[in-house]
């Protein structure tokens, strides 16, 4: 929606840029034609200010901590459906029907298989490779294997790549997994729901009967229902990117997955857990709470704080009550880190520093305690937030490649190098 416009004076010029209007949320001021119409361009470190797309699946309230999947609520999604249905909803725009369901979780399922030739694709890497370059690798390579879905001009190509992905990456992160222990893959089950069929995927052994527990199967999949999608964050923009040159939709999703790798955005509950195990008791967080606050420290409190967030994490509040039916479940009920991780959470939520800068708790500083409770080693822990956030890139993607208005990503820069110079022949060069 539009209708509205802004005026910008650039040297004494006058230039009118349209204000483009979402349904909720701030305005946004059209600066395509800006270039054209002054020779400039803008300057947003980080793209902070700036829009790069129209989209319907994803909106964030950082100040006042809402998370609206579709316009849903995250924390009803989170109580009453599943990570399924969820999928449906970000894949169609809408809930689905009992029977869409049905269809949709029966498709997903029957997916879940990937080529056999894949197991071979692993013994090529080193056995002590972390499960996340595995993933990377893994995931670019099935465009390898599924040539009929990989034209991304005929939407049921697209469909079908779409339901693949979804199907087959807690296959793939499972075998990373079990090559990563040195234990033999196990197959999907038709059977089993998905996050049951993960689940069973990475614990179980051929051996002996494995019985999925229902509570960390329902915690899991809520894991997976939080962690979805995000809007623009940095992956989801990776693949956009990448999707924007006409990449393949493996190869755009293997994009996000490395992109997800990075500390400071996958990586975070991982490095959350790491700064709980290093302040080890309670006893010892008023020494890191002053470290922290100590600018010349370099120490930092993970998990607490958000680039969009400005209020507690909405996703956080689910994950603190998931952490508890888990420990609960699994009869952990003196466990150092969640003794350190609520104390802390605690102080933070009292302390004027915390307060004043807005440094709430997010969903990292809960999750990594719950999925090391699960039995998940922390080099996990980024991988399983790749099979979640799949499905909110297939969608981004997908909303990108019928957006009639996308074109090819590409930034500009402010130019601070060398000015133009000739070249001096090496025997003259002082």
């Amino acid at each position: 929606m539009s209708g509205a416009s802004t005026t910008l004076v650039v040297d004494n010029k006058q230039v009118e840029l349209p204000v483009k209007h979402g349904t909720i949320g701030p305005s946004v001021i059209d600066i395509s034609k800006l270039y054209a119409q002054t020779g400039m361009f803008t300057y947003d470190p980080g793209f902070t200010s700036t829009a790069a797309c129209e989209s319907g699946i994803t909106y964030i309230d950082g100040d006042k901590g809402i998370l609206l999947y579709r316009g849903y609520p995250i924390e009803q999604l989170a109580e009453h459906g599943d990570f399924l249905e969820t999928c449906y909803l970000l894949l169609y725009g809408e809930l689905p029907t009992a029977a869409q369901k049905a269809d949709f979780d029966y498709r997903v399922t029957r997916h879940t298989m990937v080529h056999e030739q894949m197991t071979r694709f692993f013994q090529g890497f080193r056995r002590d490779a972390h499960p996340m370059a595995v993933m990377v690798g893994s995931v670019g390579a099935l465009s390898a294997f599924y040539h009929d879905s990989t034209d991304i001009s005929d939407p049921t190509q697209r469909m079908v790549a779409s339901m693949r992905m979804i199907a087959k990456m807690p296959t793939l992160a499972a075998m990373a997994y079990k090559y990563s222990i040195g234990q033999p893959f196990m197959y999907p089950r038709n059977d089993l729901d998905y996050t049951s069929n993960f689940l069973r995927m990475c614990f179980a052994v051929p051996c002996e009967e494995y019985k999925v527990n229902p509570v960390l199967a329902r915690a899991l999949d809520r894991i997976f229902i939080l962690h979805a999608d995000h809007e623009q964050n940095a992956s989801t923009s990776t693949v956009r990117l990448a999707g924007s040159s006409g990449a393949n939709p493996f190869a755009c999703i293997a994009a996000g997955v490395a992109c997800l790798w990075g500390p400071a955005h996958g990586g975070a509950n991982e490095a959350a857990l790491k700064m709980l195990e290093e302040i080890g008791t309670p006893e010892r967080i008023p020494q890191y709470i002053a470290k922290a606050k100590d600018k010349n420290d370099p120490f930092r409190l993970m998990g607490f704080g958000h680039r969009v967030y400005k209020n507690y994490d909405p996703r956080a509040r689910i994950m603190q009550k998931t952490a508890h039916e888990v420990l609960n479940e699994l009869g952990i009920k003196d466990d150092p880190l969640l003794e350190v991780a609520l104390e802390l959470e605690q102080i933070a939520l009292r302390d004027e520093y915390f307060i004043e800068k807005k440094l709430y708790p997010n969903i990292d500083f809960y999750s990594g305690i719950t999925l090391k409770a699960m039995g998940f080693p922390t080099s996990m822990f980024t991988v399983l937030f790749a099979v979640a956030r799949t499905v909110g890139w297939i969608a981004q993607w997908k909303e990108m490649i019928e957006d009639p208005s996308q074109k090819i990503g590409r930034p500009r820069q402010v130019y601070t190098g060398a000015p133009r110079r000739e070249y001096v022949a090496i025997n003259q060069r002082g």
